[in-house]
């Protein structure tokens, strides 16, 4: 309790304390939110981010967000066969539950069932992506071990009216409708997304095919009040998943997601600014063919008070959580309640050459009690090409309801306690060139793992993650290529095991061409072998995607995708296929 007094006092001061500038961004700077909570160029972030552009996923002609997160570095996808089907994401070698989703910084990640249903998330209504790789609870709290992916919904930049219908093999149907208006006080945009396909034979035993359909939608509303503004933003995704269970009986699930923000951003003074977020969750799994559910609801309060100085900018928040994660599975299940309370408190130092930053939160889990985590980095341009930067950070993650009170769970589960440390070495010559290197180790204290011999979850003692990122970039006038070189170790050292399903190599390779109006994208992925349940080791695979766009008027545009282009056999899960060459087309239209 004293810390808490101590960050509300700090708090309170902020108030008052002098108001001095932070440092310039100019308007040519790509501006991210998630390595820090407040806007920051890229180029300052003491962590590695990466963003996916909007330009980036309209070439990639992704259905889903995990189609755009498998061709970024660093983070392994196991998909249980085709479109919405059960899909996890381990990045840098932790656990599918370590890494925490956000949409527009709302947490989105479930109660119940650990990871975020990414595979729901129509890359339609996103505007762009940021990864922050490394530990982050410092800054969002439980989940963050591994990083954040923070999902930027599209807003009403400008006047606009957008929308296109697509098919493709597997019987594939989509079609969206976006637009917005925009004046000097208001905004308003909205963003309808429909996908539906037939589907292929999910299980490799099985040739029965099992389909997906997913409605989403994105509303936005903001109004500027005096020095603040007021915005409302609503995403919403909704459909049936078909899909075959353990005695590959075709059965199916209805599913619904939903984030609801109301923010209010309030201008101080000339350097004080205040951002308050209440935010609701919805995450809802029905079973068809039973009377079987498993829902989450959650209703959260976060703000945050930053005061910027010549070198320092200082930001202090509360976060308060109220969550409901309830379920019945043949004929049991539990109906738990979940409360947290945090304060957080945080600086990023500039001066010259160098750049900091320091970050420290207290959560009170009324399960598991006070958890401190804190994040520390510094980075120091050595010369005008030469920047290194180092950085470690305590991160944790409190068991959910399901790892608790599910099948096979643990009333007795302790939080998992991550301490995490980077290096990171970058070298950009000029505007075109950039080569990063980057060395990352994560300790994981009292993982959660499935013992079979007692069908429950457990804690082990330690999981070492190791791991060595090498990365190019080129930027030409018309053409553009990145290229990826991981090399990682996940082990459990209680039995000198690897972690599964990830894979310990991995290359990855992203081209774009400028034809004049047009474009022409190539991603590949080249990844090892790994484990899976039972034993059962995965092949390495390569697989690839050939995008386009032909402009054909100032209003139309064709789109076109081949997927695994070298109609690859493939898993990411064991006995689950992944579909083999296919074709999508999409005819797009937009007026300004």
């Amino acid at each position: 309790m004293r810390l808490f007094r101590f960050v509300a006092a700090t708090a309170l001061l902020l108030f008052v304390a002098p108001h001095v500038h932070a440092s310039d961004i100019s308007p040519s700077d790509t501006i991210i939110v998630t390595a820090t909570r407040t806007e920051i160029p890229l180029e300052q972030a003491t962590v590695p981010v990466r963003v996916i552009t909007r330009d980036d996923i309209e070439l990639s002609l992704a259905t889903d967000l995990a189609e755009l997160l498998r061709f970024e570095a660093g983070i392994d996808i196991g998909r249980n066969g085709g479109p919405g089907q059960a899909t996890s994401f381990f990045m840098r070698g932790t656990e599918s539950n370590h890494t925490l989703v956000l949409i527009d910084g709302v947490r989105m990640n479930p109660g119940t069932i650990g990871g975020a249903a990414i595979q729901h998330i129509s890359p339609e209504v996103i505007e762009r992506v940021e990864i922050v790789k490394g530990a982050r609870s410092a800054l969002f709290g439980t989940d963050a071990i591994g990083g954040v992916i923070n999902i930027i919904t599209r807003r009403a930049d400008e006047t606009h009216i957008e929308g296109g219908a697509g098919a493709g093999s597997f019987d594939s149907r989509s079609a969206f409708l976006s637009g917005g208006v925009r004046n000097e006080e208001n905004q308003f945009g909205i963003t309808l997304d429909w996908q539906d396909t037939e589907g292929y034979p999910p299980r490799v035993e099985s040739d029965v095919d099992r389909g997906y359909d997913n409605l989403s939608l994105n509303i936005h509303a903001a109004r500027d009040i005096g020095s603040g503004e007021i915005s409302l933003r609503h995403w919403r995704a909704e459909g049936t998943v078909e899909y075959l269970d353990f005695f590959l009986t075709p059965v199916d699930q209805d599913f619904r997601n939903a984030v609801t923000a109301f923010q209010f951003d309030k201008q101080l003074s000339e350097r004080g600014t205040n951002k308050l977020i209440v935010s609701h969750m919805m995450d809802r799994i029905e079973q068809n063919q039973s009377d079987d559910f498993v829902e989450s609801d959650r209703l959260s309060l976060d703000w945050q008070h930053t005061l910027a100085f010549s070198e320092h900018t200082v930001t202090a928040g509360l976060f308060a959580m109220k969550e409901n994660a309830k379920t019945l599975s043949f004929g049991s299940g539990f109906d738990e309640d979940t409360d947290v309370r945090a304060l957080f408190l945080q600086d990023q130092w500039i001066s010259d050459r160098h750049r900091a930053f320091v970050a420290a939160r207290l959560t009170d889990h009324d399960s598991f009690g006070n958890q401190t985590t804190y994040n520390v980095e510094y980075g120091y341009e050595l010369t005008p090409s030469w920047t290194v930067r180092a950085g470690l950070g305590r991160a944790f993650r409190a068991p959910d309801a399901t790892d608790r009170y599910g099948f096979g769970g643990n009333p007795d589960l302790e939080p998992e306690i991550a301490n995490e440390y980077q290096l990171g070495l970058r070298y950009a010559p000029g505007s075109r060139h950039s080569v990063d290197i980057e060395f990352y180790a994560n300790d994981i204290e009292d993982l959660i793992e499935f013992d079979f011999a007692t069908f429950t979850l457990v804690n082990i003692d330690t999981a070492e993650i190791r791991g060595t990122q090498l990365g190019y970039e080129y930027l030409g006038d018309t053409f553009s290529l990145r290229a990826d070189l991981v090399r990682q170790k996940a082990e459990n050292t209680s039995n000198d095991t690897r972690l599964l399903r990830r894979a310990e190599e991995s290359i990855t390779l992203s081209y774009t061409q400028d034809v004049g109006q047009h474009r022409l994208g190539l991603s590949v992925l080249a990844s090892g072998d790994r484990e899976d349940f039972g034993g059962v080791t995965l092949p390495g695979y390569v697989v690839a995607s050939l995008t386009g766009q032909v402009r054909l008027s100032k209003t139309l545009q064709l789109n076109a995708r081949v997927e695994n282009l070298f109609d690859a056999d493939y898993q990411t899960a064991a006995n689950f296929r992944m579909q083999g060459r296919s074709a999508f087309v999409e005819l797009k239209y937009r007026r300004p």
